[in-house]
């Protein structure tokens, strides 16, 4: 069974029993469902939901189901085709619409996909939201529109270019500077939807030379789409050549943002919003956020700036966002390369991103790789405590707590105890019996180290 149904939305691989895999009878419910709390939520009224989509395989087939369902809620539904998931986030805004729903299963492998939901700021939706949607879908308690009020369908392919333009519009993208400094640029588009806008953002931003890997928006991924360096070695072996100055890779909905330095070294997904947040903060001085897993460079970099304050959030890009309002944060994000700049807007942009940081390299007149120096050296290990079904897993995370109660510790989302020199973090997942532990140390073998010798102890707890 591989139906996974969050707060966030909906999720699983194609084919299967209904109730076991994402397949068109849970498609109803959910899209069903959700139009019902948009109708009821919404302060725009406009009665318009934005549809996007990735490149997956199945995506037509259920973007079929999805607007067909919107229309029999009474629903008008404005079908942006493929697109990435900050575009369709920034298309519900511009559109005036009551709510978006984004088709991709982010970086998991070409058999699934899902559904993300959006309200009417272009934003997901808050756990209160969320657990409605689950309630309705579950109790089926929603109504169709009779055949005077279905809702109309339409097609609009212009909202690439709209955001592309937002991005070279923004006060510190500078597209004369990046142009000046002739650069040479590679991707990975990972046969999805950034094989279809990056080339545009990149020429419009006056790149010298573009060189693309896998852009044919197939769904059909070449490699493991999640961007880490163990899934990226054609883009690794085209920087080693020497004939670039960076290469960025994104995620199939282009959310998520890693670089490789002119060298071919992979410059560290962790380190894409560090690097941002610097050039942001020389510019307009304000606070930052990321969440708990993500890495100390960014605060250690925000405290440079004087008034600026660091805060983490809870992971999840939602309560990210939340803790940005929170306390009017200029910049933020996640360190899986989530660059969330509200000045564009509140969302992971990969698109911000990459002008961003083409930007400050044309500014600082450096390499990739001596930019790359210029920050702190962390390195995160993850690993994971399994325990058997029934353990109480929230009296083993506050026996921690207690235990570490010297250091400084954080429980907003699990229990993060930040050393003077390193940090762990133990979180319990929702869905199995296991608690995560990422830690980050001035090494690998030193984060690893120390998340052994926390698995340790709660071993000794359970025992």
């Amino acid at each position: 069974m591989t139906l996974i149904k969050s707060i966030s939305g909906i999720r699983g691989t194609i084919g299967g029993k209904a109730g076991d895999t994402l397949n068109p009878l849970d498609i109803v419910k959910f899209v069903s469902a959700y139009a019902t709390v948009i109708r009821k939520t919404s302060p725009v009224g406009s009665n318009k939901i934005v549809v996007g989509r990735d490149a997956r395989i199945s995506g037509e087939m259920v973007k079929n189901v999805v607007c067909g369902t919107l229309m029999g809620m009474g629903f008008d539904v404005v079908n942006i085709g493929l697109a990435s998931t900050p575009t369709t986030e920034v298309a519900v805004t511009m559109e005036g619409a009551d709510g978006g729903i984004i088709l991709t299963a982010s970086h998991n492998p070409r058999m699934w996909n899902a559904l993300k939901l959006l309200n009417e700021k272009g934003e997901f939706f808050n756990k209160e939201q969320g657990e409605e949607v689950l309630r309705i879908a579950e109790a089926e308690d929603f109504e169709y529109a009779d055949v005077d009020h279905l809702g109309k369908y339409t097609e609009d392919d212009s909202y690439d270019q709209k955001h592309i333009d937002m991005v070279l519009n923004l006060d510190l993208v500078d597209v004369e500077a990046v142009r000046n400094a002739h650069f040479k640029v590679a991707f990975d588009a990972v046969n999805s939807v950034g094989g279809v806008i990056l080339p545009k953002l990149l020429e419009q931003l006056g790149v010298e030379k573009i060189t693309g890997l896998f852009t044919e928006p197939t769904g059909d991924f070449q490699h493991n789409p999640e961007p880490l360096e163990k899934n990226l070695v054609e883009i690794k072996e085209l920087m080693q050549k020497g004939e670039h100055d960076i290469a960025f890779v994104v995620d199939p909905d282009v959310d998520r943002l890693a670089l490789f330095c002119e060298d071919g070294t992979m410059y560290g997904e962790e380190y894409t919003l560090v690097t941002v947040a610097d050039y942001i903060l020389q510019h307009t001085p304000g606070n930052t956020v990321s969440n708990l897993s993500s890495t100390r460079a960014l605060r250690d970099v925000t405290n440079k700036y004087a008034g600026c304050q660091y805060s983490a959030a809870a992971v999840g890009e939602v309560n990210v966002v939340t803790k940005m309002r929170e306390v009017n944060a200029v910049i933020g994000g996640e360190g899986n390369g989530g660059v969330i700049y509200p000045a564009a807007h509140s969302g992971r942009d990969a698109l911000v991103g990459i002008a961003l940081i083409l930007t400050y390299l044309a500014k600082k007149g450096m390499k990739t790789s001596e930019l790359r120096a210029t920050y702190p050296p962390y390195q995160i290990a993850k690993n994971r405590i399994d325990l058997t079904a029934g353990t109480d897993v929230d009296s083993i995370l506050e026996k921690v707590k207690e235990l570490y109660k010297d250091q400084e510790v954080n429980d907003i989302d699990g229990v993060k105890i930040d050393f003077p020199d390193k940090w762990v973090h133990l979180r319990k997942s929702n869905t199995e019996p296991i608690i995560r532990v990422y830690s980050e140390a001035s090494t690998m073998e030193a984060a690893d180290q120390l998340g052994k010798d926390i698995m340790d102890v709660v071993y000794s707890m359970v025992k």
